[in-house]
């Protein structure tokens, strides 16, 4: 039977700013166990919130034991999948997200951002999180409709790269900021290193197609998680790059420099995974992408760009899987 584990926040159980291959896991877990894992917020003492009783103990507790790294980001993990080597994919369900701070921060920061010659007057803001009526309320009034999701999704990069920063989204998932990968959702990762090593930090309460300021509203999150090897998606084939599906939809993702080469790997990649699903020809799916595909910016602010392509389901044609793999 599957057993669900539990890891808190502490830094005992996390890395500031970087991913390795190298580091030893906090958990080893067997394929369909469940996680439940606790996060803290990017950012650092910059952000905290003005009011010193509103800091959580452990997030403090964790600022004083990981020294900065090369990035902003505390994440969780590695956790590692037992059985799991190069070559196998690892499924990540995402089964439930939770606030564990009533406060979050959107911040304006230098050289940072989609116009950072233009913002220059840096700011930070701290709005409340209102769980119980699930809104975030700005400084000026405003309410918007929370919708959480982890920025961080990644499994271990290879071990042949060593320390990979934390804010560029690679192969391997990483900083992806994709405001879909939200509870319902689920996404593949390819395996890169001997026991996958899934991460998750840099929790979002609500963000913006782009996210292009550099912030979402960051803040803690707690995510449950079954993690399940699939040694039958070899990544060879249409899953040697992150995918996910919603409920509804197929998700296809770019990850580039360029914002025209994230966008034609996105549409790249579901053409791969239409052909792979259906009878239908390279040509074929290149259309009904044409027709039914929703192409959406990701993030323009994390190095590589994000573009994502969301196809329905219910556009693929009778006797094509439109289920979870």
């Amino acid at each position: 039977m599957p057993t669900h584990h539990e890891i808190p926040a502490t830094p005992a159980t996390m890395v500031l700013g970087y991913f390795d291959a190298a580091l030893p896991p906090v958990l080893t877990v067997e394929s369909g166990d469940t996680v439940t894992l606790h996060s803290h917020p990017a950012g650092g003492r910059a952000s905290l919130h003005p009011d010193p009783a509103r800091h959580p103990a452990d997030y403090l507790a964790a600022l004083d034991a990981l020294s900065p790294g090369l990035g902003p980001h505390f994440v969780t993990g590695p956790v590692h999948v037992r059985g799991a080597v190069p070559g196998d994919v690892l499924q990540v369900d995402i089964l439930d997200l939770k606030f564990r701070m009533d406060w979050g921060f959107v911040a304006i920061l230098p050289l940072l951002g989609t116009l950072p010659d233009e913002f220059t007057d840096y700011e930070t803001i701290h709005p409340d999180i209102d769980a119980e009526r699930g809104v975030a309320v700005l400084p000026w009034g405003t309410e918007l409709p929370l919708d959480p999701f982890f920025g961080i999704l990644a499994t271990s990069p290879p071990p042949a790269w060593g320390k990979v920063t934390s804010p560029v989204p690679r192969r391997f998932g990483g900083n992806m900021d994709n405001k879909e990968l939200k509870a319902g959702t689920t996404l593949y990762l390819p395996v890169l290193a001997e026991g996958a090593g899934f991460y998750a930090g840099d929790g979002h309460g609500v963000q913006g197609d782009g996210e292009v300021c550099i912030t979402a509203l960051e803040t803690g999150l707690t995510g449950t998680f079954r993690l399940t090897l699939r040694k039958d998606l070899a990544h060879d084939g249409p899953f040697d790059w992150p995918f996910a599906e919603t409920p509804t939809d197929l998700m296809s993702i770019g990850l580039h420099e360029s914002l025209d080469e994230a966008m034609r790997q996105a549409v790249r990649e579901m053409i791969r995974h239409v052909c792979a699903r259906t009878a239908l020809t390279r040509n074929q799916a290149y259309m009904l992408c044409s027709l039914a595909g929703n192409l959406r910016i990701t993030q323009t602010v994390d190095g590589n760009k994000g573009v994502h392509m969301l196809l329905p389901k219910s556009a693929l044609p009778n006797g094509a899987n439109p289920g979870t793999l």
